[in-house]
């Protein structure tokens, strides 16, 4: 098939859904279909749409045919957010022939309607990195844009409540909401074991995570973080605020997680990791066991399932022209 594949995420940006845009065209690419990715386009001659974000990329869904068949990933922002508040993001939903969930736990946020619609596709990492830290002081890693949704800060502050020198905590992303990227600039002047490194590319990030002990996530909401994928992919513990998103990808009976912007807690948590070396290997144990659910192939084969069946009326009318 023609496939349209719509994402808000722009070339040249370093953010999860641009990842994911790119991964997906790639699998669905080596399946045989053609793909064009775009953050608008209307591409008429496609037949079938696969559109990432329910409110932002709702013009695009709009104007799609509705003889053809749509497939819409929901993502963090759309679930615990957007769907809730916007008419566009529930005209997407309702739009949509196929719902795509990044994580199990997502679909419990759907209407028992919609729920019938979605497919699970748990994101994958083909990097080639293992866990090795560097040596000297135990390094947390934080990777993701400061934004509200992130909590970006609450490991700098959990750092504070920490009255150790043999910790350091290293920040990548881009200040998409300038606020956070002044307050960013002040907690590193107000504590050394503290850098923010800004946007990096993708391959750095990843080389800054495999070099680190441990990794935090301290968001509000996800659909089901790239970030911890990589993580899981390279064998890095993960500290992970206990949100849906997070609870899909790691597990209920996962022993890293503290509650939403809780920096006591993480703090705790966070000194437990450093001292406590069988809390440590155990979290270890944990990751290296969910290893193998962010393969790429078994992304790649739960994409191709969920587009399964759907065949615009052009498309079948190609065949049998053919």
């Amino acid at each position: 098939m023609k496939i349209a594949l719509v994402t808000p995420a722009g070339p040249g940006t370093h953010n999860g859904n641009r990842h994911t845009a790119l991964r997906w065209a790639a699998f669905l690419q080596a399946a045989g279909h053609e793909v064009s990715i775009s953050t608008e386009s209307i591409a008429p001659d496609a037949d079938l749409m696969l559109a990432l974000h329910a409110r932002r990329s709702h013009a695009s869904i709009k104007a799609f045919s509705r003889k053809k068949p749509l497939v819409l990933a929901l993502t963090g922002t759309d679930l615990y957010r957007d769907l809730h508040q916007s008419a566009e993001a529930r005209k997407s939903l309702e739009r949509a022939d196929r719902l795509i969930v990044l994580q199990p736990e997502a679909a419990k946020e759907l209407a028992p309607r919609a729920r019938k619609k979605v497919k699970v596709v748990v994101q994958s990492s083909d990097t080639g990195l293992r866990h090795d830290p560097a040596p000297g002081k135990f390094r947390f890693c934080v990777i993701g844009h400061l934004r509200e949704e992130k909590d970006p800060l609450r490991t700098a502050a959990a750092l504070r409540l920490l009255q150790r020198g043999d910790v350091e905590v290293v920040h990548l992303g881009s200040a998409l909401d300038p606020a956070l990227g002044k307050q960013a600039r002040q907690a590193m002047r107000g504590d050394k074991r503290y850098r923010w490194l800004g946007g990096v590319p993708h391959e750095r990030a990843l080389r800054w995570l495999a070099s680190s002990h441990a990794m935090v996530i301290s968001s509000r909401m996800e659909g089901g973080a790239n970030v911890v994928c990589e993580a899981l992919r390279i064998g890095v513990p993960v500290l992970a605020s206990r949100i849906s998103g997070n609870v899909g990808l790691l597990g209920r009976g996962y022993s890293g997680y503290f509650p939403v912007e809780d920096e006591g807690a993480l703090a705790g948590l966070m000194a437990r990791t450093v001292s406590d070396r069988r809390f440590y290997q155990g979290l270890k144990k944990q990751v290296g066991a969910l290893r193998s659910t962010v393969a790429p192939r078994a992304e790649a084969a739960a994409l191709l399932a969920a587009l399964s069946g759907l065949r615009s009326a052009t498309s079948a009318a190609t065949r049998r022209a053919r």
